[in-house]
């Protein structure tokens, strides 16, 4: 098992966000480790990318984008939902990759208990509705402003593992961002990546 290091976000977005699916992101905590498969991503990447949050220029909450390749980004939405993005490119250069879904892997019961959720397995590779989108992702795993503007990394207890989970290019699917209708042109761009059930 490799974890990954730094410089695998330090570049182009799109690609660190296609080369995220099939990765273990890991979760440590209270001594427990949590392990979901990444599934789907989405790329937001630079200036002009009108989805982006950084379009709307260098403001205290988007600082974080500008920063160092591998920080944690983490915003809320609709005021109660965490997302947990991983920032990309150079220092100065806005971007990152939005985590969307992922597999649990390890820790679904105490998944469970985050969620507030009495879920079965119903699917070959993961628990329906555990963690099949970016909120009921940080809830699960227990991700909130805490971490944002941090490195991933052991030292944070949030890391990203490499376990040899083979992902071709034909098990891929780019598809629209979600929920970007107001980008203008930006939200045609196929910057969401998803992988494909085996």
């Amino acid at each position: 098992m490799m974890i990954l290091e730094q410089n695998f976000f330090d570049r182009n977005t799109n690609l660190v966000a296609q080369e995220l699916l099939g990765k273990i992101l890991v979760r440590k905590y209270k001594n427990i480790y949590l392990k979901v498969r990444i599934t789907e991503t989405e790329a937001y990447h630079g200036f002009d990318d009108l989805a982006s949050h950084a379009s709307r220029g260098r403001t205290p909450r988007t600082e974080v984008m500008y920063g160092e390749a591998g920080l944690i980004y983490v915003y809320l939405i609709y005021g109660m939902y965490y997302c947990l993005n991983l920032v990309t490119m150079p220092v100065d250069f806005p971007a990152a990759v939005l985590i969307r879904t992922a597999w649990p892997i390890e820790g679904m019961e105490q998944m469970r208990k985050m969620r507030g959720k009495d879920t079965k397995f119903v699917q070959k590779n993961g628990i329906e509705g555990l963690t099949n989108g970016p909120g009921k992702l940080c809830q699960a795993l227990a991700i909130d402003k805490h971490l944002n503007n941090k490195i991933i990394g052991m030292q944070n207890n949030l890391w990203i593992e490499e376990d040899g989970y083979v992902v071709r290019q034909k098990d891929i699917v780019c598809l629209p961002r979600v929920g970007v209708d107001y980008a203008r042109h930006c939200r045609e761009w196929k910057w969401r990546y998803k992988l494909m059930e085996k």
